[in-house]
């Protein structure tokens, strides 16, 4: 059997042993929107709890509007233009307009990159694009501490000191959030270095209840929810993707609300009920752009723990060419390689704020503590491939066949989209 991985750009086509019996595990098929920028207009205008965008902008004096940065596939080029024009034909002034870029920790998007990732050159011609640097604590405004949990809430001033603030961003499963997208694009997205590194240490995310699909209880969510509240009025236009990367749905409106909605709309596609545990299952990082680093590829070594069997191999293909991603990433690794689990884990418990990256890297043990992790990465040099702590293969068809001789199973799951779907075991009711 010939199976189709996404792969950067392109696709990887990988030929299974004869003895593999493979179970393709997807998403519901959903077709793109006939007309997306029409969806887009009509979202606007019909919105979730609170009024019309162009009711909302009328006598505004400013605006800033939040969008991911180059990791995420975000369908910019839709809903940009039409979003500032009704700003501007509201009266702000296209000068008084900042579409900020929600990079977190993550490297600037500058140049080419830019361009691309917005996705329409008169939005860059016509209102300011601005990176979010979360190392720069001036360029921060200090809202206080949460409530519940006392995480310090420092965020971008552009942001803050907006009259109109609108949060834009994609709606998908995400490992330690529950779901990405709204709330999710403040914080971390804008959020200094000292509140990212708050909300993403081990008393956090070594919580049950942070895991992909789950927001009861969720400690991140919860603390992100009390940001909100913090920074006070706020919307959000939530996109919903088809794994051709084609717009399935839209919704704008009060922050919250709006971004409930398109969870409560991609909810059903995206955790899949499989009724048994596979001992090899075949993934993907879903190509470009989360397969471009190990920090990213990360994603797709978590999110189909629940349908492997106890001592599974997970056998993860991502291209990897801007290797690891950060620094701070590569250092956390090392650290992991040279200590051991334990050892990481005993270190990382006993911190209040979380070396920046090093929460991937927890995030990694969660995988490895319990299932063989093997990895096809051909853009890892030999050093990087050193301190992955996880087995690198060079062939998958080989380590397929391996794994089924190992565990004398041939069934084999693949999840050709990696950390955009949740498989989760269920097992068939009986009588």
């Amino acid at each position: 059997m010939r199976i189709k991985l996404p792969f950067g750009r392109h696709s990887l086509e990988i030929e299974l042993p004869a003895q593999a019996s493979a179970t393709i595990i997807a998403k519901s098929a959903q077709p793109g929107l006939a007309d997306p920028s029409a969806a887009v207009l009509h979202a606007l205008d019909n919105p979730i709890q609170s009024a019309p965008l162009k009711e909302i902008a009328k006598d505004r004096r400013s605006a800033c509007i939040l969008i991911c940065d180059i990791t995420r596939p975000v369908p910019n080029h839709l809903f940009l233009r039409p979003t500032i024009t009704t700003l501007i034909a509201a009266g702000i002034p296209a000068e008084a307009i900042c579409v900020l870029i929600a990079t977190g920790l993550h490297r600037p998007n500058e140049g080419d990159e830019l361009a691309e990732l917005v996705g329409d050159p008169w939005v860059l011609e016509t209102v300011r694009v601005e990176n979010h640097f979360a190392r720069d604590t001036a360029a921060h405004a200090d809202l206080g501490r949460t409530p519940t949990r006392g995480t310090p809430v420092q965020i971008d001033r552009r942001f803050v000191d907006a009259d109109l603030k609108i949060v834009t961003g994609l709606v998908e499963p995400h490992f330690m959030a529950g779901y990405s997208g709204g709330r999710k694009v403040i914080a971390p997205g804008i959020a200094s270095a000292e509140t990212i590194r708050t909300f993403h240490n081990a008393r956090f995310l070594e919580t049950p209840e942070a895991r992909s699909c789950n927001l009861a209880g969720n400690p991140l969510h919860e603390e992100q929810l009390e940001i909100l509240k913090l920074i006070g009025e706020a919307y959000s236009l939530n996109t919903v993707i088809s794994e051709d990367r084609e717009l399935i749905h839209v919704t704008f409106g009060e922050i919250t609300a709006a971004h409930e909605a398109a969870i409560d709309f991609t909810r059903h596609a995206t955790a899949v009920p499989v009724p048994r545990r596979y001992s090899t299952v075949v993934t993907s990082s879903a190509g470009f752009p989360l397969d471009s680093t190990y920090y990213q590829t990360v994603k797709s070594m978590v999110t189909p723990l629940d349908i492997l069997a106890p001592g599974g191999t997970l056998i993860v293909a991502a291209k990897c060419d801007e290797s690891f991603g950060s620094e701070e990433f590569r250092l956390a690794q090392q650290t992991l390689h040279d200590i051991g689990p334990e050892a990481f884990l005993e270190n990382i418990n006993a911190k209040p704020l979380a070396a920046i990256d090093e929460w991937q890297t927890e995030m990694l043990l969660r995988a490895t503590r319990h299932f063989r992790v093997q990895l096809y990465a051909p853009g890892l040099s030999a050093e990087d491939r050193s301190i992955t702590c996880v087995e690198m293969i060079d062939s998958i068809a080989s380590a397929v066949a391996d794994s089924i001789a190992r565990s004398g199973d041939s069934a084999v799951a693949v999840i050709p989209e990696g950390p955009y779907l949740i498989p989760l075991y269920t097992p068939p009711v009986t009588d």
